[in-house]
């Protein structure tokens, strides 16, 4: 019997460098990336409020900038990949944006924004089509976005490709957090992590 703990304790150790593994590579396609760290703003309008990575909105008003949110430095040209998880902690609202790429000037503007509605359907807001259901209290989600500037803004939810967007040119950036969409309404608070960004 204890001939056979080191060969135990060697497949014990081997299954857990397994398990580990994926997380130390996570981008959802094929390789060439290069890991970054990209400079961010923290904005609070209206009742959002930020602590760290957790996002708050406090109030239920359904009109005017309600935001609390990262937004990211801007981007021109090349392929760029984020990664995040997000858990929605509480939602006594509906039609709040967690994920956004947006245009920066000259066509400044919402691109792609990435919503939940009460009950755990993701959607796109341009378009409202279903990106993924089940994005309900207490679940996390893990978020990939690939836009390759000048060809297609890709979205995979818990690594599954969900959502393709043709893209045009210019300069973009990311940012994440809880944003009333025009037809929403907080309160909600949505807690992120394992923000990582990649490029190549």
């Amino acid at each position: 019997m204890t001939g056979k703990r080191p060969v135990l304790a060697g497949l014990a150790g081997i299954c857990g460098v397994l398990l580990v593994a994926p997380s130390a590579s996570a981008e959802v396609e094929p390789g060439g990336w290069t890991s970054q760290s990209p400079s961010f703003n923290v904005q609070e309008r209206g009742c959002g409020q930020v602590d760290n990575l957790t996002f708050k909105l406090t109030c239920s008003t359904g009109s005017g900038d309600q935001r609390a949110e990262r937004r990211y430095a801007t981007y021109t040209g090349g392929t760029r990949q984020f990664e995040g998880y997000f858990k929605i902690t509480s939602l006594g609202g509906t039609r709040i944006s967690l994920k956004q790429t947006f245009r920066d000037a000259p066509s400044a503007g919402p691109y792609f924004m990435l919503a939940v509605e009460r009950g755990g359907r993701l959607y796109a807001v341009h378009g409202g089509s279903t990106v993924a259901n089940g994005a309900t209290v207490g679940t996390n989600v893990r978020v990939n976005t690939v836009h390759q500037v000048g060809s297609s803004h890709r979205t995979y939810i818990n690594g599954s490709l969900k959502h393709t967007y043709d893209s045009p040119g210019g300069s973009f950036y990311d940012k994440f957090g809880a944003y009333r969409t025009s037809s929403g309404q907080g309160p909600a608070t949505v807690v992120w992590s394992g923000i990582k960004f990649w490029r190549k």
